[in-house]
């Protein structure tokens, strides 16, 4: 992903709220589903982490991106954005 197209992104997630938390019991499978299943409908997601979680808002990002072949948009405090085109129906178009 280039710097222009990461920060088309981050303009998008700007006016975004975060749809999901990672919270004190850091990312299980259950989490790994809800986080997989808005990357497919949405493509670009906010999501927070809470005061008590374990992980670092970085941590947490890296760690999700890893495991769903996400790419991290942006870190910001306890707030981070997430990225993967959905390959069937694509809505988000980069240039």
């Amino acid at each position: 992903m280039t710097s222009k197209q990461r920060a088309a992104l981050r303009g998008m997630a700007n006016q975004m709220e975060a749809i999901l938390q990672v919270g004190k019991a850091g990312i299980g499978e259950q989490l790994l589903r809800q986080v997989d299943d808005a990357l497919t409908a949405r493509e670009l997601i906010k999501m927070s982490v809470q005061e008590n979680c374990p992980l670092t808002a970085r941590e947490a990002c890296r760690a999700l991106a890893q495991a769903l072949g996400a790419e991290e948009v942006q870190v910001i405090g306890r707030r981070f954005v997430l990225y993967r085109r959905n390959p069937k129906n694509p809505q988000i178009q980069l240039r």
